[in-house]
């Protein structure tokens, strides 16, 4: 899709609603358009209408044994992280008992399927291109709520679900279908196929103040997008940027997050939502201790960026400032001038400026 960078570079953040087009837009946790669908509660934040076309994303929450049948999407890669609660989960061949932390990967045309095993279970799902939602959209009963029912209607029929999906190319397969197998899910695959990653595992990256974690990369997702998560402390903003190629989402599991978007600062903070398009001018800064944030940016081009920033690393825990040098324990700044030099000269990444100033209270 062409994008007008110089007029992206001027637009302030849509706040408290999906726009309905590509342009940058703040969604506070909850928010957005919700449906009822199959005992489940899902809370659309990003559509294929708001992102381009890219992606699109949802919260899922719902009580113990509500359940999703196998299904199966044609056209879209998909992701998910169980957040809190546990989940039984079959994924092509293989079943999984999950709990808060563990992660899977959707190839397209890959049989999914889950059944919750805890109250208050709440799964975070992506998928690339847009319009797997769509079938939510399609089954699911608009709702004015926030939270999901203990006693939920009924599930569609199968005739309805067939009905549904057709036009959208997603299929229901039969239990039978669907074969059983085993394996420990600590490693990325080499390449596009079902699999399972447990909380804590995956390519690790280390830097003084942050851990990086991907958990998947472009490799995994047919170049579609990569997805990173960042636990880390306090830091100051890095120089305010824009990117041509490759769009950036930010969303807040724990702790705060300060973000910079064409001049307007926001504040993350657990399950809050920023969407970036490419040519929006941003920064962001962590701004308490353990904060996690999960990024999402689609196509994969920018993922080198974190191999530059950090290095290897078997560690699952990060570094705080001052625990790996004794002098000092201020707020980690940016990257010294010839790292961000060879990230522009080499990535998708335009340098607009300084860091923005500091809000009161950053570091706290």
């Amino acid at each position: 899709m062409s994008v007008d960078l110089e007029t992206v570079h001027g637009l302030a953040p849509v706040r408290g609603a999906l726009p309905g087009e590509p342009v940058p837009y703040y969604v506070a946790h909850g928010e957005g358009h919700r449906y009822e669908l199959d005992g489940q509660l899902w809370t659309v934040f990003a559509r294929a209408a708001d992102t381009g076309g890219l992606f699109d994303a949802a919260w899922v929450d719902g009580p113990r044994g509500a359940s999703t049948a196998h299904h199966v999407h044609r056209d879209q890669q998909r992701s998910f992280v169980l957040v809190r609660g546990s989940a039984q989960v079959q994924l092509g061949g293989a079943s999984r008992v999950l709990v808060p932390g563990d992660s899977f990967n959707v190839p397209a045309g890959t049989p999914l399927a889950w059944r919750f095993l805890a109250h208050g279970t709440r799964l975070l799902t992506w998928a690339a291109p847009g319009g797997a939602l769509a079938l939510v959209e399609a089954l699911g009963t608009p709702v004015d709520v926030h939270a999901h029912r203990d006693r939920p209607s009924g599930p569609p029929s199968p005739e309805r679900r067939r009905e549904a999906g057709a036009p959208l190319g997603v299929t229901f397969p039969s239990l039978e279908e669907v074969r059983a197998g085993e394996q420990w899910d600590a490693d990325l695959p080499a390449g596009v196929e079902p699999y399972f990653l447990r909380g804590g595992e995956g390519d690790r990256l280390r830097t003084p103040d942050a851990l990086y974690t991907y958990l998947s990369r472009g490799r995994n997702t047919d170049h579609r997008y990569f997805a990173i998560h960042t636990v880390g402390a306090p830091g100051r903003y890095f120089g305010r940027h824009f990117h041509r190629e490759h769009t950036e989402n930010f969303l807040c599991l724990s702790g705060r997050v300060w973000l910079w978007v064409n001049g307007t600062e926001v504040l993350l903070t657990p399950g809050d939502f920023v969407h970036a398009p490419a040519g929006t001018i941003h920064t962001f800064a962590f701004d308490a201790h353990r904060t996690e944030m999960l990024g999402i940016l689609t196509p994969d081009v920018f993922e080198p960026f974190f191999s530059v920033l950090g290095s290897p690393t078997q560690d699952r825990s990060y570094p705080e400032p001052g625990t790996m040098s004794s002098e000092s324990t201020d707020l980690v700044g940016p990257p010294p001038v010839e790292v961000l030099q060879k990230l522009q000269d080499e990535l998708d990444l335009v340098l607009v400026g300084p860091p923005p100033e500091r809000t009161a209270g950053l570091g706290i």
